[in-house]
């Protein structure tokens, strides 16, 4: 996911010092999840945002985005383009977003070997993690589409992304997939026995699983559109994402000719939920434009989103909440800024997502709100 284009588009149109990683890690503790030692940003709290009790930026410069809970709910992945910590394009660290002060230097990186990265995701066992990385094209950060002011905001499907794992150190580990073209944005059954990602080993960007070790591939979607972004249900038995439907023929040359150019128009897409085989996939939205970023609440029975569906101009993107059903929108988020990638911590205490709220420079950090129904 490219957050800086995104951001760009925004206003003009409609994955610290870590633990040792060489042993498990120990046992969780009864109070899981330690408190947070400073709520620093209760002041950004939009009106309207009853479910945010108090507010906490994580992170302070840059573009940063995509941040995922471990198992136990003590620490986050994330990628973040922050030139203060040296990235000339997205890269994957790790942190405790409830002790560390980023304020005070760089949390611990984990990808270290150049190219883009994206999407990390704790395994199970919270010692290791996977991202995706263009790393096996050369460890400059590859060349993106250019946005055109008025233009059609487009994402880059980079062929060399491949899915690695990571310890805690940054030390890689395995190589899950090596197929030729794009092998990203993949996230972990809650069992721990499964992997879902986007790929396009067969010609179209779809949902795939595997096993934990990259073994025993199979093919979920098969119709026509962009399938992204997934996420196995709290049981792990379904599966929640964004997905583009070209419908007209114009609409079908459109996607599939920039799909030829390793290109995706990401302003048309809907929440869908299927069971994790892939089979009684089906729409939970259908309100127009951009409904995307979506994540499981810990009780398997509400959806929390990013969307833009209210906006003349495709901006700002606000957080919304919606039944599994496809029943009880509710609106999330009241600011007038970019809040989207929204992830609940295991237990359901706390909110992490992105936003450029009380930024400058269009920057987008990441805030950790806790949560109250």
């Amino acid at each position: 996911m490219n957050l800086r284009h995104l951001l760009f588009l925004l206003p003009l149109t409609a994955c610290t010092s870590q633990p040792d990683t060489t042993s498990s890690p120990p046992p969780a503790k009864a109070q899981a999840v330690p408190p947070v030692t400073e709520w620093n940003a209760d002041s950004l709290i939009g009106p309207g945002e009853k479910h945010f009790a108090h507010l906490r930026k994580l992170t302070w410069g840059g573009n940063n985005a995509e941040a995922y809970w471990n198992t136990r709910g003590t620490m986050l992945s994330f990628q973040s383009d922050f030139q203060g910590w040296g990235h000339s394009c997205d890269q994957i660290h790790a942190f405790d977003p409830f002790h560390d002060d980023l304020r005070k230097g760089a949390p611990q990186q984990l990808s270290l070997n150049g190219g883009r990265t994206t999407c990390s995701y704790f395994l199970p066992g919270d010692s290791l993690v996977l991202f995706a990385s263009t790393e096996s094209g050369g460890a400059e950060c590859p060349h993106t589409v250019s946005h055109t002011p008025g233009g059609k905001y487009l994402w880059n499907i980079f062929k060399e992304y491949d899915i690695y794992v990571s310890d805690l150190k940054g030390h890689q580990r395995k190589q899950l997939t090596s197929t030729l073209g794009y092998d990203a944005e993949a996230t972990v059954s809650p069992k721990g026995d499964r992997i879902v990602f986007t790929s396009m080993r067969d010609g179209d960007l779809d949902l795939y699983t595997m096993n934990i070790d990259g073994s025993d591939v199979k093919r979920v979607t098969t119709d026509l559109g962009y399938d992204g972004g997934a996420f196995f249900s709290p049981d792990g038995t379904k599966l929640v994402w964004r997905a583009s439907r070209p419908k007209t023929r114009e609409e079908v040359k459109e996607y599939t000719d920039l799909l030829k150019q390793g290109l995706v128009q990401p302003t048309n897409m809907e929440v869908f939920i299927a069971n994790a085989d892939g089979t009684g996939a089906h729409a939970i939205t259908a309100l127009g434009k951009a409904n995307w970023a979506p994540s499981w609440h810990p009780d398997g029975k509400r959806i929390i989103f990013a969307s833009n569906h209210t906006t003349e101009r495709g901006f700002p993107f606000t957080l919304y909440s919606i039944n599994t059903d496809g029943t009880g929108l509710e609106q999330i988020s009241y600011t007038d800024a970019f809040d989207a990638f929204p992830m609940f911590s295991p237990d359901g205490k706390y909110l992490v997502f992105s936003s450029n709220r009380g930024g400058k420079d269009r920057e987008t950090n990441l805030f950790l709100a806790e949560w109250k129904e």
